[in-house]
């Protein structure tokens, strides 16, 4: 079980996404697969309009994320990957430990939802809605009645939204791959996390600036993709397609590149892969 929280300097971060594209392009389609079919099942669910099925696979997501890294680990120790990785949370009895995982996601909803009425108060955000009624009935939208929008304080709330999320993050960041790979419960895997994210706030933000770049990246391409097939094959098809191509590239990158997180943060990564330096020689080599 690792313990020990490493500091590393704030370019690791661009290391662990690279690690997370080394460990994808070991095994695409294995690894696809299973991004695959979290993405169908998203989709189907979505399809559904039964709120039963999204709040089961809201509470599942901690679970089948955990699959994810899991199966990036045995991609990167040689074994195959498979979409069954997936339950693998279940089968070890983890479920109550990412269970724990929602809970930083919840406060931080409601804290949001406190600010909202704080900062921008219940008037204006009744007139909000007045005004987006509005400017939906209407044809050509009337500029005073966006101009009285509270748009200070929704912008101020905007950056409480961003603080609010890295900071809930924190929590979560490294606590998937240490309540599936290692032995802790979710609330001590959940005060490790922060522990570490906080010693090492260089390298996370590092990687956060990295992967919204990455993300930006993929999904301007993807678009493209989208395009093409709207024009051969229709707009339902090409964006359904699209959805699924998403599912598929990011989330085994993110899971290849959170468990690169978790073993240099948490104590075993720093020499993951590289080769000791040979030793200086002592007398005539043959």
């Amino acid at each position: 079980m690792m313990s020990q929280i490493n500091k590393v300097p704030a370019s690791n971060g661009a290391q662990w996404l690279l690690d997370g594209f080394a460990t994808l392009r070991k095994a695409p389609l294995a690894l696809g697969m299973i991004g695959l079919a979290w993405g169908l099942v998203s989709a189907l669910v979505a399809v559904s309009g039964q709120l039963w099925l999204n709040a089961i696979l809201t509470v599942l997501g901690p679970v089948l994320f955990g699959g994810v890294v899991f199966a990036a680990r045995e991609v990167e120790q040689g074994r195959n990957a498979h979409p069954l990785h997936l339950l693998q949370g279940l089968r070890d009895g983890k479920f109550v430990h990412f269970l724990a995982l929602l809970l930083p996601q919840v406060v931080a909803l409601i804290v949001l939802a406190v600010l909202l009425v704080v900062m921008v108060g219940g008037d204006q955000l009744q007139h909000m809605v007045d005004v987006m009624e509005k400017l939906q009935a209407s044809p050509e939208p009337d500029p005073a009645l966006v101009e009285s929008l509270p748009l200070n304080a929704l912008f101020a709330w905007l950056i409480a939204v961003l603080v609010v999320s890295v900071v809930a993050g924190f929590f979560t960041f490294v606590a998937v791959p240490e309540v599936m790979l290692g032995d802790r419960g979710g609330f001590a895997a959940m005060g490790l996390s922060f522990r570490a994210c906080l010693r090492n706030l260089g390298a996370v933000l590092v990687f956060m600036l990295l992967f919204v770049v990455m993300l930006f990246a993929i999904t301007l391409a993807v678009q493209i993709l989208v395009a093409l097939l709207q024009w051969m094959l229709g707009q339902a098809f090409a964006v359904f397609t699209g959805q699924l191509l998403l599912t598929a590239v990011l989330l085994p990158l993110l899971g290849g590149t959170l468990l690169s997180a978790w073993r240099y943060l948490l104590g075993a990564g720093a020499g993951l892969g590289v080769a000791p330096p040979p030793m200086p020689s002592t007398g005539i080599e043959a």
